[in-house]
């Protein structure tokens, strides 16, 4: 399944979830996903962004360490259904945010909490989290720079050859001029 359908279904499980244990359990498949695209891009995607990807990776990985396993049912979590990355700009955005909707969630579960033990599995989570999310910024301001310069290049090519690109041949005869 593409990316951004997986993050959709994402979202809408967090935002359904209830109670700490259904927060958690979806905190963890969004650090299962981040992972499975940074393993994703870092084999097939963008040149420019393997490094990063995974880094991504690695970093989902120890947030979904830091989560106690859920108890998901076979074929339930969500990332092992992962195909393809579409788009890679708006997949990563689509990530941060999902991300970013866990982390919060987790700050509830963190505050709503009396239990240390728990406090604590949430404040690390919240960690993995921010840092999963800043690796995604840092993607996206790589694949930025690149579509600048991509830019410049393309303006700085059009303005060595005019307009319309180069004109071959020999000047002719323009009707109306001398």
């Amino acid at each position: 399944m593409e990316a951004e359908r997986l993050i959709a279904a994402g979202r809408s499980a967090l935002a359904e979830s209830r109670g700490a244990p259904a927060v958690m359990a979806e905190a963890w498949q969004a650090q299962a996903l981040a992972r499975a695209v940074g393993g994703q891009l870092a084999r097939g995607g963008p040149a420019e962004l393997r490094t990063e990807a995974c880094e991504l990776s690695e970093t989902s990985a120890l947030g979904s360490a830091v989560l106690d396993h859920p108890m998901v049912p076979a074929g339930g979590v969500r990332a092992s259904q992962l195909t393809e990355v579409v788009d890679v700009p708006r997949a990563l955005a689509a990530l941060a945010l999902l991300l970013g909707e866990a982390g919060i969630a987790l700050v509830g579960v963190a505050c709503g909490t009396e239990e240390e033990a728990l406090y604590w599995q949430c404040i690390e989570a919240i960690d993995a989290v921010d840092e999963s999310v800043d690796r995604i910024h840092g993607m996206l301001r790589r694949l930025a720079e690149q579509e600048r310069e991509h830019e410049r290049e393309h303006v700085a090519h059009l303005e060595h050859d005019g307009p319309f690109g180069v004109i071959h041949g020999p000047a002719g005869f323009v009707a109306g001029q001398p």
